[in-house]
C-alpha cells in the first residue's frame, strides 16, 4: 500500500469524524471498543439538539406574535368595514335631491321615495299651492297660520293659544274651560247644568229658566216683568152691570174695576195665575187712584189665584184701580 493511500490515525479521529459503535454480533456479545478511541465526539448530537430546541422556542414566539398581529388586522378590517357601511347607510338616508329630481317635483303628481324613507328639508320651505297630508301630521314646534284654518275636527292634547277662533258648528268641551278675556256670544247660550260666575256677567238678553242667587241682587235699571196674561172672574162687589179687567202677568199688573148699580161689599175680582206657584205666594196690592184709596181693601191669596176685596160699600158707577206684585 502506498504512503498516499495510508490513512493518518489523527485524521480518522478528528473533530469532523464520527465513530459509530459496531453492531452487536448475532450471539448477543457486546462490541468491543478499542481503548485508544476518544469518546468526546459523542457530545455532538446533544449540542445540536439544544440549538434545535431554542430555534423551536423562538419559532413559537414568532408564531404567537404573528397570530396576534393577524387577529388585530382582522379586527381593524371589520371595524373599518362596519363604519364604512354605516356611513353609506347614513348618506343614503340623508341624501340630497339633485337638480333633476327637484325639477321633477314641478309635475302634477310626483312620488318621492317610499313610506320607509324620510324626506328631511333643512332649509325654509314655501309652498305656493295647496298642501294635502293624507295621514297624521305631527309638528314638534309651534304652528302659525296667517289666514283662515278650516278643520273638520281638532283635538288639542296640551295648551292651545288662538288669536281668533271662529266655530260655525258645535263646540263641545268635556273638561273645564277658562276664559281669561272677554267672551262674546252673539246668539243663544244654553247651559244645562249650573253656571258659576266669579266676576261680572254682561248680556243684552239673558233667558234663564231658574235663577238662584246666593248673594244680593243689584239692579241698576228697571225691572221689566212679562209673561202670560192671567185669567179673571167677576165678583159680587162689582154690582149690577159692573166689569173688571186685568193687564199684566202673574208677577205684576193692574186691575181695573168699574162698579155697576148698588155694589155691595165683598170681592171685586178673582185673578187666576197663568202658571200656578209651588206654594202660596206673597201678593202686594196697592190702590192706584183716590177712589181705590178710600176703600178698606184686602187681598185673599192661594197658590193658584188671588182676590181683591173690600169691607166698605163701594160707590156705584165708580172706577177703582189696583196694582199688584206677586213674589213666590
Amino acid at each position: 500500500m502506498n504512503d498516499d493511500q495510508k490513512t493518518d490515525p489523527e485524521q480518522a479521529t478528528g473533530p469532523g469524524s464520527l465513530i459509530e459503535p459496531l453492531e452487536s454480533s448475532a450471539s448477543g456479545s457486546e462490541s468491543s471498543v478499542p481503548s485508544s478511541v476518544n469518546p468526546s465526539p459523542a457530545a455532538g448530537p446533544t449540542k445540536k439538539s439544544s440549538v434545535f430546541k431554542r430555534f423551536r422556542e423562538f419559532s413559537n414566539l414568532y408564531f404567537i406574535i404573528f397570530a396576534f398581529l393577524l387577529v388585530m388586522a382582522i379586527a381593524a378590517t371589520i371595524v373599518a368595514l362596519t363604519r364604512e357601511n354605516s356611513q353609506k347607510s347614513n348618506n343614503k338616508k340623508t341624501s340630497s335631491l339633485t337638480s333633476e329630481q327637484l325639477s321633477q317635483l314641478q309635475g302634477n303628481t310626483t312620488i318621492v321615495g317610499d313610506s320607509s324613507q324620510i324626506l328631511d328639508i333643512q332649509s325654509n320651505t314655501v309652498l305656493e299651492g295647496q298642501l294635502l297630508v293624507r295621514k297624521d301630521l305631527e309638528v314638534a314646534g309651534s304652528i302659525k297660520v296667517g289666514g283662515g284654518l278650516a278643520l273638520s275636527s281638532v283635538t288639542v292634547g296640551g295648551q292651545g293659544n288662538f288669536g281668533q277662533l271662529q266655530i260655525n258648528g258645535i263646540l263641545s268641551v268635556s273638561g273645564d274651560t277658562t276664559f281669561s278675556g272677554q267672551l262674546n256670544i252673539q246668539k243663544n247660550l244654553n247651559v244645562t247644568g249650573s253656571g258659576s260666575f266669579g266676576g261680572n256677567l254682561t248680556a243684552n238678553q239673558l233667558t234663564i229658566s231658574t235663577l238662584k242667587l246666593n248673594g244680593d241682587l243689584q239692579i241698576n235699571r228697571h225691572i221689566a216683568v212679562s209673561g202670560s196674561l192671567p185669567a179673571r172672574s167677576n165678583g159680587s162687589a162689582l154690582g149690577s152691570g159692573g166689569t173688571a179687567s186685568v193687564n199684566g202677568s202673574d208677577a205684576a199688573g193692574t186691575v181695573t174695576i168699574n162698579t155697576g148699580g148698588s155694589p155691595p161689599s165683598g170681592c171685586f175680582v178673582t185673578v187666576t195665575f197663568a202658571n200656578a206657584y209651588g206654594s202660596t205666594p206673597h201678593v202686594i196690592v196697592s190702590p192706584s187712584n183716590s177712589s181705590a184709596a178710600g176703600l178698606n181693601y184686602y187681598a185673599s191669596r192661594t197658590s193658584t189665584n188671588f182676590k181683591i176685596c173690600t169691607t166698605s160699600t163701594p160707590s156705584a158707577g165708580k172706577t177703582y184701580l189696583f196694582d199688584y206684585v206677586v213674589f213666590d
